[in-house]
């Protein structure tokens, strides 16, 4: 089961969470639909590399990621979006393009777009196509202390 690891950190932490199984969707905007969540509760992970380290940019659904203001944001001299091949290897198991945004589970830097933590609640998929977890935003920053900056629109 992909969701493994992160539910027994969220147990761990005694963290609570509503589990949303939906049908099966690949972009965050139908993940979102599919799943009854805010498009802007939905958080998608691009995968960045940073200095040749992966790195997580968390998003909301329906944004692109600036990739030079992020660039400022992390120092990096060079970062670039990670290739499948670059990161697949990282999250076995998960399915590709359905990470949570828990990089500190997988030992990578977390960005998160400012916008994010407007809501109360944050949505994003746990590991498959088809289910996603929802949750407290102050519990995700608590747990993940991701870097919160600008650069996404």
């Amino acid at each position: 089961m992909p969701v493994r690891k992160l539910k027994e950190f969220l147990k761990t932490h005694e963290v609570p969470y509503e589990s949303i199984t939906h049908p099966e969707t690949f972009t965050a905007g139908e993940t979102a639909q599919a799943a009854h969540v805010k498009g802007r509760e939905m958080a998608k992970v691009v995968l960045v590399k940073c200095e040749g380290k992966m790195c997580m940019a968390v998003i909301p659904a329906h944004y692109h990621v600036d990739l030079e203001r992020l660039k400022a944001l992390s120092g990096a001299e060079d970062l670039q979006l990670a290739e499948e091949a670059d990161f697949e290897a990282l999250f076995p198991e998960c399915d590709i393009g359905a990470m949570p945004p828990f990089g500190n589970l997988y030992d990578i830097d977390v960005f998160v777009e400012e916008a994010l933590a407007k809501d109360e609640e944050i949505a994003f998929n746990a590991g498959t196509h088809t289910e996603v977890i929802k949750m407290a935003y102050g519990d995700f920053a608590r747990l993940v202390e991701p870097n919160l900056g600008s650069f996404a629109s």
